[in-house]
């Protein structure tokens, strides 16, 4: 079973920025297309972005393009999420995600997740 954990999340205040970091706690990824995801609370859980497994193709949710920037450093074993320009509408809980099968903007697609790491930006 592979495991993941995120790292980075804290306080901001709007307008800044944090960079999430996510790694296996044990066996490599690399082969895995990785992606982030969010949830508020009271809310689902909902894609922000996805990256393939070389790193070559990105994709982003709408309320996060331009902003948020997903990589990944297949030789860290560590995927990122470098978040600019924060709302405190993009305040939750983020996770990191892994081995989809399926439509990747749905969470039920993604065979591996992290626990969770929150962000809170002020106003």
């Amino acid at each position: 079973q592979v495991q993941f954990v995120e790292s980075g999340g804290g306080l901001v205040q709007a307008g800044g920025s944090l960079r999430l970091s996510c790694a296996p706690s044990g066996r490599t990824f690399s082969t895995y297309p990785m992606g982030w995801f969010r949830q508020a609370p009271g809310m689902e859980r909902e894609f922000v972005a996805a990256i393939t497994t070389n790193g070559c193709s990105t994709f982003y949710a709408n309320s996060v393009k331009g902003r948020f920037t997903i990589s990944r450093d297949n030789t860290e074993n560590t995927v990122y999420l470098q978040m600019n320009s924060l709302k405190p509408e993009d305040t939750a809980v983020y996770y990191c995600a892994a081995d989809p099968d399926g439509t990747f903007t749905q969470p039920r697609a993604w065979g591996f997740w992290g626990r969770g790491t929150q962000v809170t930006v002020s106003s």
